[in-house]
């Protein structure tokens, strides 16, 4: 996963600092865990760090030659740390509604963590780059597997293609009822959106018939 020192992202807007809240509020009625997912440096790291308003807990650590042969670092060839078990933070979208954020490892050889991290998760975002839309195929496989509900948030990277909604629908073989959006997960504000798309289409799959 990206880290807020990432080269992806040098010369352009500066990473947004949480905010310094620490405690939950009093106010607070019901917390739920959301999995921020997607392939290998897409920017999972850097989402959760914008979002969260407490410090949050990353397990980074400097890439080695263990990795050589076995990640694919294609497109992101400079990146020098990865997350080796999960990303933690959290926010609160109101007085009564605090979201838990647990953020993947994006490598294939770290997925036998995912069992654990999806457990009681109400649902989940897929962050994409449009640079290496292959590195989604898979991950969102597995979502659709198991049954997750999900969004797609389309990471905003230097000198990424820009494709029409319908085009990327069709290339990751998406149902129109999933939700697309693009984001800046270097952004609170753009990437506090991409969570409220998630809560409103779970609101909207829960009112389904189909969930009655």
């Amino acid at each position: 996963m990206d880290s807020r020192s990432s080269d992806t992202y040098a010369g352009s807007r500066a990473y947004t600092e949480p905010g310094p809240v620490q405690a939950l509020a009093a106010t607070t009625a019901a917390a739920v865990k959301v999995v921020i997912v997607g392939g290998f440096g897409v920017g999972k790291t850097t989402l959760v760090g914008a979002l969260s308003e407490i410090k949050p807990l990353t397990t980074e650590e400097t890439m080695t030659q263990a990795g050589v042969g076995v990640d694919d670092v294609v497109g992101i060839e400079r990146k020098t740390s990865t997350t080796v078990a999960m990303d933690f933070g959290r926010i609160s979208l109101n007085e009564q509604l605090v979201l838990y954020l647990f953020g993947t490892p994006g490598q294939e050889r770290f997925w036998f963590l995912w069992n654990g991290l999806f457990h009681g998760a109400l649902g989940a975002v897929v962050l994409v780059d449009t640079r290496r839309l292959e590195v989604s195929f898979d991950v969102i496989g597995r979502l659709e597997e198991r049954g997750v509900p999900f969004v797609v948030a389309v990471n905003a990277f230097p000198h990424a293609p820009v494709h029409p909604v319908d085009e990327l629908r069709g290339a990751l073989d998406l149902p129109d009822t999933v939700p697309i959006v693009d984001c800046d997960a270097r952004d609170r504000a753009s990437s506090r959106d991409v969570l409220l798309t998630l809560m409103r289409y779970l609101h909207s799959l829960a009112a389904s018939p189909e969930h009655s």
